[in-house]
Formats: structure tokens, sequence, C-alpha cells
């Protein structure tokens, strides 16, 4: 009878025992904390991220996954569940990408805010508001990966393409032509050194053509000063070229006033003498003996004085 008592005791104890237990491990998962729950509609791999991942905004740990499921209203797609803290700063422009933990290849999703919206997610009634998920590093590298497999594989098709036995005798000619012009450039050298010597030579001559050409130019800035100053003293008041018109309005003054007329007065005369010679040369033209005779008078004509009439 004592030995059940006691077990009853046991049994009693140990009851109590896990009772306490189990109270003190609800008030340690006891949590205060406020958290505001948001989803994740995507069709990327989620690949490594597992239920109670954290979920970081710019690198600090603000919530963690609370579900992993399909979309029910959208088939082929998957819906996360997150939960975060209150306070953090969700807005329009908010976007979600998975990270990874260095080598273990752990995922977390990682929040980030482009900043171009910076109102605050909206929620609504009994629905989660969604973040959109943007594919991370690991997703555009499997995409861009895919897509430089391919062009890879493209580029080993032409490869082989170029390398057939048509193409190979081709390229062996081509290298043969490369490898002549080689040979042939070797000697290019050689016969380019003469026309660097006339080039050089040339090129000393146009030097000496630019100093000439220098002295020359200074020589004609020196010569335009001079005839300028020698213009400056032609066009002065007292220059040359004024007293020479004084000398040419005195020498057309005693013109006008002296020569012109002595000339009118020698030109009438002339003409005067013109005229007697004129008159006597009539006169030995009409009588040749007047010549010797001298000049008789002339006989009188018909009802004249003295007229008598030829018989």
């Amino acid at each position: 009878m004592e030995s059940r008592s006691h077990a009853l005791i046991a049994g009693f104890f140990t009851i109590a025992l896990l009772i306490l237990a189990a109270a003190f491990g609800l008030w340690l998962s006891k949590d205060d904390i406020k958290r505001t729950p948001y989803s994740i509609s995507t069709d990327l791999s989620v690949s490594g991220l597992n239920l109670q991942a954290a979920v970081r905004y710019k690198g600090i740990k603000v919530g963690t996954v609370t579900s992993i499921d399909f979309d029910t209203k959208m088939p082929g797609q998957l819906l996360l569940g997150l939960e975060i803290l209150a306070d953090t700063p969700i807005t329009k422009s908010t976007f979600a990408t998975l990270g990874y933990q260095g080598v273990t290849g752990i995922a977390f999703v990682q929040l980030d805010d482009d900043g171009s919206q910076p109102a605050l997610l909206a929620r609504k009634e009994n629905e989660a508001p969604r973040i959109p998920l943007r594919p991370g590093l690991f997703q555009n590298l499997e995409k861009h990966g895919l897509a430089i497999l391919e062009h890879t594989e493209e580029l080993s098709k032409r490869l082989n393409m170029l390398l057939d036995a048509k193409n190979q005798q081709s390229l062996i000619g081509a290298v043969n032509n490369i490898s002549d012009a080689a040979v042939a450039w070797k000697n290019v050298p050689d016969r380019l050194n003469p026309a660097i010597t006339e080039f050089t030579a040339m090129a000393a001559s146009m030097k000496n053509s630019a100093t000439t050409f220098q002295i020359f130019s200074e020589e004609s800035r020196a010569t335009s000063r001079n005839f300028l100053r020698l213009s400056d003293e032609l066009l002065a008041k007292d220059g040359s070229i004024s007293k020479l018109n004084d000398t040419l309005d005195s020498v057309g003054a005693q013109v006008t006033s002296e020569t012109l007329p002595s000339i009118t007065a020698l030109s009438k005369e002339a003409q005067a003498t013109l005229r007697s010679i004129n008159r006597t040369t009539e006169t030995i033209k009409d009588r040749p003996q007047s010549i010797l005779f001298g000049n008789q008078a002339t006989p009188p004509g018909p009802g004249e004085p003295g007229f008598v009439a030829p018989k």
C-alpha cells in the first residue's frame, strides 16, 4: 500500500513538472512585438527558401517567412506569406529578391526600395499587401547563363562550318597570302628609305623656303611702311604733289593769259598769209605770163567802157 502511494506521488510530481515546463515554454515563446502580414506572388523559382527563413530590409532582419504555398487564384505561381515588423517602411516602390547566405545556399528574402514611390503600401481587407519579387543574382545568372549557352552552341556550330574541308583550304590559302604579304612587307622599309630621305630633304628645303618667305614678308612690311611714309610726305600740304599742283596752276594761268592770245594772233596772221598765197596761186594759174610781164589790167568785158568786139 505504501509503495502505491509513493508511485502516485511520483506521478503527480511528474505531471506537475510537465505542466510547469509547458507553461514556462509558452512564457518564453510569448512575443509582444507587433508584426504585419505581407505576401509575395511570383512565378520565379524559390529553391533554398524554407519556412522561418529571414526577411531582411536593406540587410536588417525585420521578419520571417511564415508560409510557402501555391497561389490558388493564379495557377503556376507561388504565394509566400511574410510577417514583418509593423514599423518597417514598406512603400509602393519596395520590392523583394532572393538572397543566399554564404556557401550554405540557405535563401532569405531581401527587401529593398528604389524610392520612386515613397507612399506606404496600402492594406486591403482580409488580404495581405503584396510585395513584387524581382529576379535576384542567381536568377539573372541562370537566365543569362542559358542565353550564353545558346550563343556558345551557335558559335560552335559556326566554327564547325568554318572548319569544313573546303573552308580549311581557303583558310590555308589566306594564311599563305598573309605570309607572302609579310615577306613582301619586309622589303617595304628598304624601299621607303630613299623616299624618307627625299622627304627629309624636302622638309629641310620647305623650312628654308619658309625662312626665306618670312624674311621676304618682313622686307615687304618694311617696304610697305616706307611707301606709306612716302605717300604721306607726297600728300602733305607742303609736299611735292602740292607744289606740283601749284606750279601747274601758275603755268596754266600763264598759258591762258599770255600764250593762248599770242597763238590766236599768230593763227590769224597765218590765215591772212594763206589767203594771200591762195590768191597769188590762183592768179598765176589764170595768167602764167604775169610772172614775166607782171599783172596787167583785166580787159573790159561786154558792156564795160573800152570794150571792143572781136572781128
